[in-house]
């Protein structure tokens, strides 16, 4: 019986060492089930106030690599045409009739509501964050995760990762201060085609914005090759013509 119980406490023991030594590979796997390499895709976000009232938005975007995306408002009419672009860090909005794109931060929010600029415009996980830990749980896995860089949106971030599907399910994020900004709530996993299969859904609310939520669909997940030209300051009024 000793003998028993120590090979599963041994067992256990490994498979949690494995995990924790695995954690920025396992980050990565949910980076690329969560987005292609390359790909376009169509988005609506909802902010609801506390009175029930809801403004939306539509907008086409486009993702390469680990750090490049740009996008298009196509609707409202008052905000059609105008276009955002991240690459690594930097982030800009393009707004026709205005002379250059307007350099802008990620804690800033084009559309105003929860989701800031960086939910947003959404680079891979682990292109901003180090796993510091990973612990096995249930069917759940529950990654720490800790910032590169002083000037990401929040200094950690602990992500509850489903144990089959490698996708996020719920992610807590913080600031410096070890105070809690916003839960993001991945919903309503949904085959896109193409071997595309993640949640279509992802709700937001804070402890900030009492009352406050906002939402983001996604719509037509494709892959979709892309040239670095696309990710460009000079590009950025011709990003619908990739519609």
């Amino acid at each position: 019986m000793k003998k028993s119980l120590l090979l599963l406490f041994l067992c256990q023991f490994l498979a949690v060492s494995a995990v924790a030594v695995d954690g920025n590979e396992m980050l990565q796997k949910v980076d690329r089930n969560l987005n292609p390499e390359s790909y376009e895709m169509y988005r609506k976000l909802i902010n609801i106030e506390p009175d029930g009232s809801k403004k939306e938005f539509i907008m086409y975007s486009v993702k390469k690599g680990k750090d490049k995306i740009a996008s298009v408002f196509l609707s409202p009419a008052s905000e059609k045409g105008r276009g955002t672009l991240r690459v690594g860090e930097n982030m800009w909005l393009y707004i026709p009739n205005v002379g250059k794109p307007i350099r802008i931060t990620s804690l800033q929010s084009i559309t105003g509501g929860v989701f800031n600029n960086s939910d947003i415009m959404r680079v891979d996980y682990s292109a901003e964050y180090n796993c510091e830990k990973a612990e096995p749980s249930d069917n759940e896995y529950i990654l720490y995760l800790k910032a590169k860089t002083k000037s990401v949106a929040y200094d950690r971030v602990k992500m509850w990762v489903d144990y089959n599907k490698l996708l996020p399910f719920k992610i807590e994020c913080f600031a410096s201060s070890g105070m809690l900004i916003k839960t993001l709530y991945f919903n309503k996993i949904k085959d896109f085609g193409g071997g595309i299969v993640r949640p279509a859904v992802i709700e937001t609310d804070s402890p900030l914005y009492k009352g406050y939520r906002s939402v983001i669909i996604f719509a037509k997940v494709e892959k979709k090759d892309l040239p670095d030209e696309v990710f460009t300051l000079n590009y950025m009024s011709k990003i619908e013509s990739l519609r």
